[in-house]
């Protein structure tokens, strides 16, 4: 058997995208961890599912490089976009569904795509970290620089701590440059290493940021391994609404995957 896909990226943070609207792939979490796998399949950091859905352009699903089935990818929402773009699903905007609801997106004429995220209001400010979920959950810590930080290790003894082993949580490392400029890197759970970016760990990151410069800004430049991101956002009444991600994505090849 064949299974055609796409491969694109955002910032470096990429996935195998795959057209699901007759229902004929054979999800299985071990065929989807071999084919995210680096050496043994196509490599990706996640596997995407494009399906029909009532009242919407489409619905996302998306599974962890592990096979496991995910939360919301900031980052692979605007990807999917831009895929669903190439099927003629859509022009250049969207609206679909995702495991955490709604979501409404606009590509733009550069092919940079911007995602409108769900709103947040419940952070926890916990022992030398933020936690909160924008579509995943995230603990984030601020850090002096990155030079020579080790984001997989560091990340790694957060991820696996008491606290989150049993549910995981993606983990964000932030360095501030200036007052609307950070450096954000990324330990993922469910790929368990560090990756080039992440787009809902972005949204964390500079939500976080915000509320320690008590909301007076809401307009942040990321810098990622991958690239550079943006996040906007509104205030008001406690809740960050209007939360949008925009940045770059790209079509790396398409291809078609033998499976027996």
């Amino acid at each position: 058997m064949q299974i055609s896909f796409s491969k694109y990226h955002g910032t470096g943070n990429d996935f195998i995208l795959i057209d699901n609207r007759k229902l004929d792939f054979p999800n299985s979490r071990s065929l989807i961890h071999n084919m995210c796998h680096r050496r043994f399949g196509i490599g990706a950091d996640g596997l995407m599912l494009i399906e029909n859905a009532e009242g919407y352009d489409f619905r996302m699903r998306y599974f962890n490089s592990d096979g496991s089935e995910a939360s919301m990818c900031g980052n692979g929402g605007r990807c999917i976009v831009a895929f669903a773009k190439k099927l003629k699903i859509i022009d250049t905007e969207a609206v679909f569904i995702a495991f955490d609801g709604k979501h409404s997106a606009k590509i733009h004429s550069n092919n940079s795509v911007s995602l409108q995220m769900q709103n947040v209001s419940i952070i926890e400010k916990k022992n030398g970290h933020t936690f909160l979920d924008t579509g995943s959950p995230h603990a984030v810590l601020f850090i002096d620089s990155h030079d020579n930080f080790d984001t997989h290790t560091e990340g790694e003894k957060i991820r696996y701590s008491e606290e989150y082993i049993k549910d995981g949580t993606n983990v964000n490392f932030v360095s501030i440059q200036d007052q609307n400029n950070i450096t954000v890197s990324t330990y993922e759970r469910g790929v368990e290493t560090e990756t080039y970016s992440c787009g809902t760990g972005c949204v964390a990151s500079a939500i976080s940021c915000s509320l320690n410069s008590n909301n007076e800004y809401n307009n942040y430049n990321i810098t990622t391994k991958g690239g550079t991101l943006s996040v906007s956002f509104e205030y008001t009444n406690n809740i960050y609404t209007n939360i949008i991600l925009n940045g770059p994505t790209h079509e790396s090849y398409t291809g078609k995957y033998i499976y027996k």
